[in-house]
């Protein structure tokens, strides 16, 4: 996965992505957003906030900065934003979630849904994460990860794998890879419809 490739497939997604994928994973999004509102006066960086799906669901008393890598998926959240008149979106703006041009700890609370799997450095972008979350703050992932163990789910993953680029994220992604030397504290992990195909990751950053 590259740059080039994640832009060219979200551009593809774009015009029908709410229809879909807004059906499909809705689960897993309204799961997560649902852990993020159980307080108020937060403010929160979602990465990779697509058309913006979640950004009503949100308590009104949050202030949530989105950002995505596609410009054709944020024109769809700016509108969405304007339509609905959401005033807690402090911000939309087109940004690599590997390099994130905000400020150390600058959130309270970083949220990533069916992201890791898309970005070529999921490594790199989690230690990003980490940085812009404050100490002691929350690290909120939703996304797929391979089957730990042999068998159909796992043969038919590493089947989709060489499709990668075109399918715009990685069927064969594991868990462990994503956390392989990183220092976030691991809460919890939860698995969300459909089907337990995808988990509900809760880490948190070390410090105060």
């Amino acid at each position: 996965m590259d740059a080039v490739s994640i832009r060219a497939a979200y551009r593809r997604y774009a015009g029908f992505y709410d229809r879909v994928f807004g059906t499909l994973l809705a689960s897993g999004r309204h799961a997560a957003v649902a852990w993020l509102n159980r307080r108020g006066g937060l403010r929160i960086l979602e990465v990779g906030v697509g058309t913006g799906l979640s950004l009503s669901d949100y308590r009104t008393d949050n202030r949530v900065v989105g950002i995505d890598l596609s410009t054709d998926m944020l024109k769809v959240a700016q509108e969405r934003v304007a339509r609905e008149h959401l005033t807690h979106v402090e911000g939309l703006l087109e940004m690599d979630a590997g390099k994130l041009a905000f400020a150390d700890g600058s959130f309270d609370v970083v949220v990533a849904m069916y992201v890791m799997t898309v970005v070529p450095d999921p490594q790199g972008t989690m230690a990003e994460l980490e940085r812009v979350c404050k100490p002691g703050g929350d690290i909120v992932i939703v996304n797929h990860f391979a089957a730990p163990r042999p068998g159909l789910r796992r043969t038919v993953e590493n089947w989709l794998a060489p499709l990668s680029k075109k399918l715009g994220w990685r069927p064969d992604f594991t868990l462990d890879s994503l956390l392989r030397g990183s220092p976030l504290s691991v809460e919890s992990v939860e698995t969300v419809p459909p089907f337990g195909l995808f988990s509900l990751l809760h880490c948190r950053r070390q410090g105060a």
